[in-house]
């Protein structure tokens, strides 16, 4: 990859972060997660209620090696809040349990103490048999 594309893809990543309060950077999207770790994350964010962009990963790995560099974290999803990195689905799914997210989040309930909400489960593939005649 040349010094250009890795700038721009760099640039466009900050971009991102800058122009979303709320920006969570994840595998698949909220609609279709393709990881259990987004797709808890996912679920966690919208009990919350709070409005939040999304950013799938998947579709080009140089995005998923610039947002490591930039947030020196090596796991998805990763959650930003108001440009700051909050960190991957555990510390999410913590900072939810404490209220911490809630008041990060500027949500009035910051009671906390209560599960993390699970995502809904996924539809399992359907069963399909190889021919080998």
């Amino acid at each position: 990859m040349s010094d250009e594309q890795t700038t721009q893809i760099r640039e466009a990543i900050q971009s991102a972060i800058s122009e979303n309060p709320v920006i969570l950077f994840m595998k698949g999207t909220p609609d279709q997660p393709m990881c259990g770790f987004s797709a808890r994350t996912v679920a966690i964010l919208q009990h919350v209620g709070t409005p939040f962009a999304a950013v799938n990963i998947l579709p080009d790995p140089r995005i998923r090696q610039e947002l490591s560099g930039l947030s020196n974290w090596p796991t998805i999803p990763q959650l930003f809040i108001d440009g700051e990195f909050v960190g991957g689905c555990d510390i999410v799914t913590e900072m939810y349990e404490s209220g911490e997210l809630q008041t990060a989040l500027g949500v009035e309930d910051a009671n906390g103490s209560e599960p993390a909400p699970e995502p809904p489960a996924q539809e399992p593939a359907p069963l399909s048999i190889e021919n080998r005649l």
